[in-house]
């Protein structure tokens, strides 16, 4: 794998990551798609290793917190996913909640399903959520550093630093009205 692919892979992934319960979690559909097995097979590989995933590796959403997720804008690619999946009922959508795996859980997949495209995705996962965390690390030094500034100067530069501290603000997603006929 170059160097751009590593890089492509890892924004890829990075992207998939989300914040929920308070831990950097990767969902199930996104592990299915990145691992390239079917969701029956990665389920069944969890439920015969139930011992290797402890809640804090892997836990289902509950219905809130997967309402509050679909409501988030850059989820689009988990919709079509979801929206697309095949059940017997034809009703189209997710027949469960979908279950959350963190950076452990994540790492323990790769053991369970034991092939060789598990490792280089499993590899590429870790690298992404190690970047992440070196990510937050730099800004939060950043931070810092920026505190200690302010002290050190007068008000003059005041404007200065909250116009910095607003632009280090992460932006909170929009909120999407769903698309169709129905009257929202």
């Amino acid at each position: 794998m170059t160097d751009q692919n590593l890089i492509a892979s890892i924004t890829q992934i990075e992207s998939r990551i989300f914040l929920i319960r308070g831990q950097k979690v990767m969902l199930d559909a996104d592990l299915v798609e990145l691992y390239e097995v079917e969701t029956k097979v990665l389920n069944q590989a969890v439920k015969r290793n139930l011992e290797r995933f402890p809640e804090d590796f892997m836990f289902q959403l509950t219905a809130d917190e997967y309402a509050a997720l679909m409501s988030q804008s850059d989820t689009s690619s988990l919709r079509s996913q979801i929206v697309t999946s095949n059940n017997t009922t034809g009703r189209g959508g997710r027949r469960s909640l979908p279950y959350a795996s963190t950076e452990q859980g994540v790492s323990m997949l790769s053991s369970v399903l034991r092939s060789d495209l598990a490792i280089q995705v499993n590899i590429a996962i870790m690298r992404a959520f190690v970047q992440l965390r070196q990510m937050l690390a730099s800004n939060a030094e950043l931070s810092q550093k920026l505190v200690a500034l302010e002290k050190k100067y007068d008000i003059k530069f005041r404007a200065v630093f909250e116009a910095i501290h607003e632009l280090m603000t992460p932006l909170e997603p929009k909120k999407k009205r769903p698309i169709g006929f129905a009257p929202w």
